[in-house]
């Protein structure tokens, strides 16, 4: 007669034999949840997020990111300030004077456009050539962008005064068809929309130019990575991490545009695939510079770090020497990379 006792698995091998079936029934070690504030609605610009979403960079660090959509820097700082966002991106312009006023809990970790992108457009041929031609003529702008805080610089650096220049507001859509039609001599608008004017242009019959401010003297920082305080003190963690995905996004979009452009269609399907194609290329170049080149991808240079909140400062009619450019920004996560 068989001994029952021997053909019963030893405890021991009970024990391991539940715990291994209780590792192959759970799942896997949850992702870190971050959300991620943009400054304005999806678009080839913002590629980097989508990237790291679509191409498996977040994943890979094991990260699931929720994107939310902004209504300008303001409004990202101020989500992130209250802490219904993790990290984003915003001018970091608009940031330095939310420190500065009403000392926000929001700090950059990184900059992403070490260029401003601000520029007039102006039709090819019709005698507004350069920045200090839009003396006497008429400009139209949208009412959100921060571009209007650096217009009375860019108009003092060329020896015009306000009054000589006409401004009129108009929704950013318009922008193009006034300046197609010759309702305005010229707009403001941003480098990241150099080839959808361009081929808005082509099919009027026009050939449309950009005059970025930063050709005529205005030297700053733009777009930055920016994390509320608590998420950098609580989960450091997971902050480098994202971080790093980041950098590997923005690198990924530089080297691969036109995949980059899939990635974002792909999570946004109802964008149109050429502007989102001409913006991830026009964006790249307020990234990778003669300033990159010099100082570094992704740094903030103490010298062009202060020379931006010089600049937010005399915009904003803020004393300069209330507030010190360095308490802007970390960069440890950079550092750590």
């Amino acid at each position: 007669m068989p001994n029952r006792l021997n053909a019963r698995p030893s405890l021991g091998r009970k024990a391991s034999l539940v715990a291994t079936l209780a590792l192959l029934a759970s799942p896997a070690l949850a992702a870190d949840k971050v959300t991620f504030q943009l400054d304005w609605l999806p678009g080839g610009d913002k590629a980097p997020i989508y990237v790291c979403i679509d191409q498996g960079f977040c994943k890979d660090a094991g990260l699931e990111v929720e994107i939310a959509p902004g209504r300008g820097s303001t409004d990202a700082i101020s989500r992130l300030a209250a802490g219904s966002a993790d990290i984003g991106v915003s001018d970091i312009g608009a940031l330095m004077a939310a420190r500065a006023l009403e000392k926000v809990g929001v700090t950059a970790v990184m900059s992403v456009f070490n260029k401003g992108p601000h520029a007039f457009y102006t039709v090819k041929g019709s005698g507004f050539e350069a920045v200090s031609d839009v003396k006497a003529k008429k400009i139209a702008t949208s009412p959100f962008t921060s571009s209007n805080v650096y217009l009375p610089l860019v108009l003092k650096d060329a020896g015009i005064a306000e009054d000589e220049v006409t401004v009129i507001k108009a929704e950013p859509g318009a922008l193009g068809p006034m300046l197609m039609t010759g309702q305005v001599d010229g707009i403001v608008a941003w480098m990241t929309d150099e080839t959808r004017y361009t081929n808005q242009g082509k099919e009027a019959g026009k050939e449309i130019q950009a005059l970025p401010w930063s050709a005529a003297g205005l030297n700053l920082y733009s777009a930055a990575l920016i994390a509320n305080d608590g998420f950098l003190k609580d989960r450091p963690d997971v902050a480098r991490r994202f971080v790093a995905a980041f950098r590997k996004s923005v690198e990924f979009t530089h080297e691969n545009p036109e995949a980059a452009a899939k990635s974002v269609q792909n999570i946004v399907a109802e964008l149109g695939t050429e502007d989102v194609q001409g913006s991830v290329n026009d964006a790249m170049k307020l990234v990778f510079n003669e300033v990159t080149e010099k100082d570094g991808f992704g740094v903030f240079e103490p010298g062009r770090l202060a020379e931006t909140w010089a600049r937010v400062a005399a915009a904003q009619g803020i004393d300069p020497a209330s507030y010190d450019a360095e308490s802007t920004v970390t960069r440890e996560m950079i550092a750590s990379k």
